[in-house]
């Protein structure tokens, strides 16, 4: 039987713009099939999470235009279930309005924040490493983190440094570092005491409430106002009219970077984050010629390293192309570089600009 007091905030709010042309603003990529499994990336991350922690206690914390695309793809859960934010304000107001509301219905809750977007194949293992953290949290005043061991020097995670004299599976944080160079990052792997900072947090309701009006009072103080109609009827007007108001930052610098008691697990399955065509391209089955095919059937001939998408069945044919994102969507065909795919947010600009904001 699973723990009533095991909580979760799936974060589902993102636009995903280096997912274009797939990901839009009206359809960003975790409503999507990325991965051509048959489950979108927020069923497959719903259903993961289901595995230790009650469905009905999984919160989807999403944008308020994304209502519709969450109940199409989760039947299964109900209102109360999903948070919607009136505004884009980064993650720390959704998550601490999510804890508080949480908090209320449940003082000794255990939660997990996760991304809705992440590719993770070994669930059992996340399970247990989740558990693990939780145990922690039960006993701690902690707040915990999920790293991922870098398996090459990537420029565009941040990194968790831990201290390398905790000898426990369990690492206090020293600190959190941005997005290196290049030759930073070689930096970091070659101390051994760096992880990738995945965005995956556990803790308990008390714990980040605390930590939050410890780090961010006036943060805080925008959102206890509404604590007594807090999941009850009048709780929508409230957050109509005051969620705007709330600074835009990250939790990463709301909190974590400014919090002493600060823990982290070096996280035992593989992970992706799913950011970019060419991270897809890394965790999908490849051809003889290496080229990674989602949908599509594809004759290539002098063709090797591209990532081809389009919609079901639609036949592309490929002569003489090498390490090309190819994406065919409605009105737009994508023809990229890998190598320039974090360019693909300037050339979405382009594009709406040049010729209008529904290509966007």
């Amino acid at each position: 039987m699973k723990n009533k007091n095991y909580y979760a905030i799936l974060m589902a709010g993102g636009v995903g713009s280096r997912f274009w042309p797939v990901s839009t603003q009206d359809f960003p990529k975790q409503f999507h099939d990325m991965l051509g499994t048959g489950d979108t990336l927020i069923q497959k991350t719903f259903h993961r999470l289901a595995q230790l922690i009650p469905q009905e206690n999984i919160f989807i914390l999403t944008n308020e235009r994304y209502n519709d695309l969450v109940f199409e793809q989760l039947p299964e859960v109900t209102e109360r279930q999903v948070v919607l934010e009136p505004a884009m304000r980064n993650t720390a107001p959704c998550i601490l309005y999510a804890s508080l509301k949480i908090q209320k219905e449940n003082p000794d809750a255990l939660m997990i924040v996760a991304p809705s977007d992440h590719w993770i194949e070994d669930e059992v293992t996340f399970s247990k490493n989740v558990k693990q953290a939780f145990d922690f949290c039960s006993a701690n005043d902690a707040l915990m983190t999920l790293g991922i061991q870098p398996t090459f020097p990537n420029t565009g995670y941040g990194y968790i440094e831990f201290d390398k004299m905790t000898e426990e599976e369990i690492k206090s944080v020293n600190q959190f570092r941005e997005k290196p160079d290049y030759e930073t990052a070689k930096n970091f792997i070659a101390q051994g005491n760096f992880l990738w900072n995945a965005g995956i947090f556990m803790w308990s309701v008390k714990s980040v409430v605390d930590a939050f009006q410890r780090n961010q009072p006036k943060l805080y103080q925008l959102f206890e106002k509404g604590i007594a109609i807090y999941n009850t009827n009048a709780e929508d007007e409230f957050i109509k009219n005051n969620y705007p108001k709330a600074e835009n930052v990250s939790v990463d610098y709301a909190i974590m970077e400014t919090s002493t008691n600060v823990y982290v697990i070096a996280a035992e399955f593989d992970w992706n984050d799913l950011g970019t065509w060419g991270s897809l391209y890394d965790k999908l089955s490849k051809d003889k010629n290496d080229n990674a095919v989602v949908n599509a059937r594809v004759l290539a001939e002098d063709t090797s390293g591209n990532m081809i998408r389009t919609k079901s069945d639609k036949i592309v044919v490929v002569d003489g192309l090498q390490d090309y994102i190819i994406v065919d969507k409605d009105e737009v065909l994508l023809i990229y570089p890998k190598s320039k795919e974090q360019d693909i947010k300037k050339v979405l600009k382009s594009v709406k600009d040049a010729f209008g904001e529904q290509y966007g």
